[in-house]
């Protein structure tokens, strides 16, 4: 099993910055690629950033392309995702998620992850 436990997220005005944490336990965390995931009410989760294991290859969704920024720190077990110019777009809970391996493009898929995290809210007010 693996634990991860989102943190970070808050109210901020339009364009700001935030940065997201996620502290994973329980297993080796570089046993897996980790991905954050999103889901605005009334809508379905979905794929923000992705990145290996090791850090090398990291993958963004079209809305969040220069925008947000996707990193791990191996030794901390943690990974984060700083986010850049936020609109109101960007309301949304946010999930971390881990996962055994990413094959192809799987890393947008929500069934390539194997353990989630409780998410945590960011708010972008106008």
């Amino acid at each position: 099993q693996v634990q991860l436990v989102e943190s970070g997220g808050g109210l901020v005005q339009a364009g700001g910055s935030l940065r997201l944490s996620c502290v994973a336990s329980g297993r080796t965390f570089t046993n897996y690629d980790m991905g954050w995931f999103r889901q605005a009410p009334g809508k379905e989760r979905e794929f923000v950033a992705a990145i290996t294991w090791t850090g090398y290859s990291t993958y963004y969704a079209d809305s969040v392309k220069g925008r947000f920024t996707i990193s791990r720190d191996n030794a901390k077990s943690t990974v984060y995702l700083k986010m850049n110019s936020l609109n109101s777009e960007d309301t949304a809970v946010y999930y971390c998620a881990a996962a055994r391996n990413f094959f192809g493009d799987t890393y947008s898929h929500e069934g390539t992850y194997d353990y989630w995290g409780q998410g945590t809210q960011v708010t972008v007010s106008s």
